[in-house]
């Protein structure tokens, strides 16, 4: 079955916009993962940042660093 002249014209149309429309979904994407990877950077440069802090203070107090041990012991069940 062939196409009539008319639905050829809608379907072209229809890829057009469509195709459009993906480009353009894309382009959002694109830019909310941007948006995402630099508020990851930050909370992770602010997590290091109150890391360093804790650490410092364990050694001030002359106290264990709990979160220090549990890293180590998360490393020891990976390997």
């Amino acid at each position: 079955m062939s196409l009539t002249d008319q639905q050829r014209q809608f379907y072209e149309n229809s890829l057009q916009v469509t195709r459009a429309e993906i480009d353009e979904l894309d382009g959002l994407i694109e830019e909310e993962l941007a948006k995402v990877k630099d508020r990851l950077a930050e909370l992770q440069n602010a997590k290091k940042a109150a890391r360093a802090m804790y650490d410092a203070a364990c050694q001030r107090l002359g106290v264990a660093n709990e979160l220090a041990e549990a890293e180590e012991e998360e490393e020891g069940f990976e390997n």
